[in-house]
């Protein structure tokens, strides 16, 4: 055995258990149990999970297929919990016999013990291509793999789901996958030991069958959904036909691949959750039931509210035609599929699907009311499927004060107990369990959100993902069911998710710095000490974010700011207060904020100089691990942050010398910020994680001709720019929002806007005038239009060395940054 097994499997020996752990359901699986055994009963035969899970080994390590052998088992092996065991095969002494036996509850209870025995015994990583992939070159040649103790290891599930996506993951990373993508992002699903994840795609057509019975045509349907990077939005009854119509084409090959997923995911005996009726409406249907009570929402962040994509029409709960529709969608969904796991979300669409009152607050508080609507959602749910159970996001309980405890409890306790499981979206920032006592007895989950947009941000809150769960589980009279991944866009952060799905399984709260150490190793697939200190930093530093801010991706390169110059806050002081992080004091720097600034500084929540000693430490690791995808991929992110940081206080600079009516500084400094961008784009397209190509080609390739090919670039197009709708002269107030670090991105649309923004701050002090806002964001705006309908094309793959790369970037911005002393 390598060190690295070595020391894996002993740190594991020693804390089995930890991993194994007691039984230990809580009040809210007991609440849950019926559907558990009805789901158990319901499970696909274990002949077709087996070959299912042997299906994803041989994707994920071919070479090794015959080395491992996998078994069902009952739950009843593991005292009632879902689990996984390790064990030698019994036969492992003969030539050509399986060396490891893998027995598991599921398919993808035997997947998460190959993944953690890869992990724990032979030093390897599993992520998303983007992030590097998979680091399988620990792994020792077939006859020579690592045995574990005699006795085998059992680890169980503390509580039974590990849930996976958010509602606008659909739109935000999924809008264009094709089979062969989401067979990855299965199996990839399925090794992580997740077990509840959303099955969205492919409700359109569902839709288009069902209000087809209710007189609802075609071409009714084209101002109804919105397009393909737009779904997620449409079906929340946020907007209508932005992006759209939907070509007849798409909605028949969504239906198909959506047919391919739920199959997959049945085999690898995951619960997948189904879409139901909200109150979501087209504007048609006022027409063809006059006498129905529909109303019309007010604007979602058009500009000068646009009737052609705002202001959606909602069914009201109590009408009887909103438990008719919301029985016919289901039972179109049965007709269709065959079966169901009898978990169904309709997430935040309208007011009257209580997930959406997020976006729209009711119309009266009273608990009387707000009881009788979430009983009606759930009555149409279970008038076509006797065991539904309603899976309910809480995003809306974190933020808006008109949920207060009796509304709150009212909406809880609308629906039977066990029929309601919430999902404490963003409890790694702003749990809601602590302070609702349990969710009032109500079943929950722990979620981590993480990510807004897929932004591309070096960002966590470990400590917080470490403990969490554990604390909430464990709590007296705690109702929680399960743990789960929340993100709005995945392929990122690959640390953050390979923490956070182990979760799942893990009894007791984390050593997370001990992790961390064999994180670094299991990433790149050896031990090299630069690397386990540059882990150490970033640990402290950007994967410890302690402040509660909301993380959202400001930096100017990708948001940059729409308001007059001097407005802006340029003062920067140094903190009177002494830091203290790894032995060494030293005084901070930091921006001052101040309450009247015109725009959205990023957030920063660590010492950029600590960072930099960090990509320093990554650079010295370069010789032995230029080789490695996953290193390349973390060097080029987190240089890519380090810049990014120094772009922001590079744009302050430009600001301060304008004010100052410095035109040489200003002249000068805005040319070393375009250089920076252009500098990064070079970077970025070094990996083909960081690429704009294949985010537009994949979109193309699901056109079927020349007009949709036109019309699916232009969404991807604008999802990452604009977003939503604009004038000449007001941009959208979602642009932006999606914003990624992209090479491609940056040197045709973010670099060219930043330069017209410079070009004005010249004008301005050449001429003597003040800075005219209206003429730069009518030539932004135009530059936004022009590029969303632009055709030209992007790399899909990467060129350039990233160690020669960010070593020439480190010399030329950041080696003079990282003063003090470590």
């Amino acid at each position: 055995m390598d060190s690295i097994s070595m020391i894996s499997s002993l740190i594991f020996i020693l804390c089995a258990f930890c991993f194994s752990g007691a039984n230990s359901s809580t009040l809210g699986v007991n609440y849950v149990s019926r559907l558990l055994e009805i789901q158990e009963r319901e499970r696909a035969p274990s002949s077709l999970q087996l070959t299912a899970a042997y299906g994803v080994l041989n994707r994920l390590i071919p070479s090794h297929f015959s080395t491992f052998e996998f078994h069902i088992i009952t739950k009843d092996h593991c005292d009632g919990e879902f689990c996984f065991n390790i064990s030698n095969h019994p036969g492992s002494a003969r030539e050509g016999s399986p060396e490891i036996l893998i027995s598991g509850t599921t398919a993808v209870e035997i997947l998460s013990g190959l993944h953690w025995y890869l992990k724990y015994w032979c030093g390897a990583h599993i992520s998303w291509i983007k992030t590097g992939g998979a680091q399988l070159a620990s792994v020792p040649y077939p006859g020579s793999l690592p045995a574990v103790q005699d006795a085998g290891i059992v680890v169980k599930r503390p509580v039974p789901w590990s849930y996976y996506q958010n509602a606008v993951t659909s739109s935000y990373t999924f809008a264009w996958w094709d089979w062969v993508r989401w067979e990855q992002e299965i199996d990839w699903m399925a090794l992580q030991g997740i077990n509840l994840p959303l099955a969205f795609t492919g409700q359109e057509a569902i839709w288009q069958k069902v209000f087809k019975n209710f007189n609802i045509s075609t071409s009714n349907l084209d101002d109804f959904f919105g397009g393909p990077a737009f779904l997620a939005w449409s079906r929340m009854g946020n907007l209508h036909r932005w992006g759209g119509p939907l070509p007849q084409s798409w909605l028949d090959q969504q239906l198909i691949l959506q047919k391919k997923i739920l199959a997959r995911m049945f085999e690898l005996g995951m619960t997948p959750v189904l879409p139901a009726f909200s109150g979501n409406v087209p504007a048609a249907l006022k027409h063809v039931f006059p006498s129905a009570k529909i109303s019309r929402l007010g604007n979602w962040f058009t500009v000068n509210s646009d009737p052609r994509w705002c202001c959606t029409y909602l069914l009201d709960a109590t009408d009887p035609l909103f438990v008719e529709i919301g029985k016919a969608f289901i039972e179109q969904q049965l007709k269709e599929y065959g079966r169901s796991s009898h978990i169904y979300n309709c997430w935040k669409m309208s007011i009257y699907c209580s997930d959406t009152f997020d976006e729209n607050t009711p119309p009266v508080d009273d608990p009387e009311y707000i009881s009788s609507l979430g009983a009606t959602i759930f009555e149409g749910m279970q008038s076509a499927d006797s065991d539904a159970v309603w899976l309910m996001q809480g995003w809306l309980f974190t933020y808006d004060p008109f949920w207060r405890p009796p509304q709150m409890k009212a909406l809880l306790h609308s629906v039977p107990l066990g029929k309601l499981i919430v999902l404490d979206l963003y409890a790694e920032v702003k749990p809601i369990w602590a302070t609702s006592k349990q969710f009032y007895g109500t079943p929950y989950i722990w979620c981590m959100l993480h990510n807004f947009a897929g932004n591309v941000e070096m960002y966590g809150v470990l400590d917080a993902v470490g403990s969490g769960p554990v604390e909430a589980r464990i709590s007296d009279n705690s109702t929680m069911v399960g743990v789960g991944m929340s993100m709005e866009g995945i392929e990122q952060n690959p640390v953050v998710y390979d923490f956070m799905a182990e979760m799942a399984f893990q009894h007791n709260p984390v050593d997370i710095k001990a992790w961390i150490n064999l994180y670094s190793r299991r990433r790149y697939g050896r031990f090299v000490q630069p690397m386990q200190d540059a882990w150490n930093i970033l640990y402290h530093t950007i994967y410890n974010c302690t402040d509660g801010a909301y993380d959202k991706n400001r930096d100017v390169i990708v948001s940059f700011p729409d308001v007059e110059p001097k407005s802006i806050s340029t003062l920067q002081i140094a903190l009177n207060n002494i830091h203290e992080q790894y032995g060494k004091r030293y005084l901070g720097r930091a921006i001052l904020e101040v309450a009247n600034d015109s725009y959205d500084k990023p957030h920063l929540w660590y010492s950029n100089s600590d960072v930099i000693h960090a990509l320093k430490l990554f650079l010295e690791s370069g010789n032995q691990l230029s080789d490695s995808s996953t290193y390349r991929y973390d060097l080029i992110d987190l240089t890519r942050q380090a810049l990014a940081k120094y772009a922001n206080e590079l744009f302050l600079d430009v600001i301060e010398a304008y004010k100052l009516d410095d035109l040489y500084a200003v002249s000068h400094l805005s040319q070393k910020f375009l250089g920076l961008v252009k500098d990064m784009d070079m970077l970025l397209g070094c990996h083909d994680g960081f690429l704009l190509g294949p985010w537009i080609e994949r979109a193309k390739k699901l056109a079927q001709d020349e007009d949709q090919e036109r019309q699916f670039e232009w969404n991807a197009r604008t999802q990452i720019t604009m977003w939503f709708d604009n004038s000449e002269e007001e941009a959208s107030l979602l642009r932006d929002y999606g914003n990624k670090y992209w090479s491609g991105l940056l040197r045709d649309y973010y670099g060219p806007r930043a330069a017209i923004y410079f070009k004005f701050l010249i004008e301005s002090l050449e001429e003597g005038n003040g800075f005219n806002l209206r003429g730069w964001r009518r030539e932004w705006i135009k530059l936004t239009n022009n590029w969303q309908n632009s055709r030209n094309g992007f790399p899909v793959k990467s060129t350039g060395d990233a160690l020669n790369v960010s070593q020439w970037l480190f010399e030329k911005y950041l080696q003079d940054l990282g003063s003090h002393d470590h």
